[in-house]
């Protein structure tokens, strides 16, 4: 099974990542957790000038095809062979991240965003996109509990661009049979309990 993890900035994916791992392996599966951008060396060289917040001057196409890549160069080393060796991969973000972001967010041309995720992602689609949702009010609050000088070049965007991200997950979530939306400002532990409950449906339709 191949699950990923959605959400603006602060939503909590990180912390529901490892609840689902723990989850498996209590119940004796073989779990790999993926990080995005990274998870192989090519693409941590990627992250590291992605994310790096001196780098203002990159231009949005450039953003996606920096993403794109990075995504690609993991797919072919790491994703795929471990979903063909019977191991469960969990990924803290995948190309929805491009589709909301780069596409809804930034203004890009989003069928041409969702066709390049096509051809950088291959054969490797989820079998289930959580979609972790919260308000940006929330966000803002999350956010001024870290120090600007840690916040990385996507983090400090502007609220509207927060509201075209949001945007776009909701038109993924309307629109892909394998999103599901999960309230954000729910505890950590009601927020774990839905994600096994809409696991155990997946299973169930199996």
């Amino acid at each position: 099974m191949f699950i990923t993890f959605e959400g603006l900035d602060f939503c909590g994916k990180s912390t529901q990542v490892e609840l689902l791992k723990n989850y498996f392996e209590k119940n004796g599966a073989s779990v790999k957790i993926i990080r995005e951008p990274g998870g192989v060396k090519i693409s941590e060289k990627i992250r590291d000038v992605l994310l790096d917040n001196k780098n203002a001057e990159m231009f949005d196409e450039t953003e996606l095809l920096l993403f794109s890549a990075s995504r690609s160069q993991l797919v072919r080393e790491k994703i795929i062979p471990f979903l063909n060796s019977g191991n469960i991969v969990i990924s803290d973000r995948f190309h929805d991240s491009s589709i909301a972001y780069q596409g809804f967010g930034r203004g890009i041309n989003t069928d041409f965003v969702i066709q390049l995720q096509k051809f950088a992602i291959g054969d490797a689609v989820p079998d289930l996109t959580f979609f972790i949702d919260i308000p940006i009010e929330e966000v803002l609050k999350r956010k001024s509990k870290v120090s600007v000088s840690a916040l990385d070049r996507i983090e400090v965007s502007k609220n509207d661009f927060y509201e075209k991200v949001r945007h776009g997950y909701k038109y993924l979530v309307e629109n892909e049979e394998r999103f599901i939306q999960i309230n954000g400002l729910s505890t950590i532990e009601e927020i774990h309990k839905n994600i096994i409950e809409e696991i155990k449906k997946y299973e169930g339709k199996k």
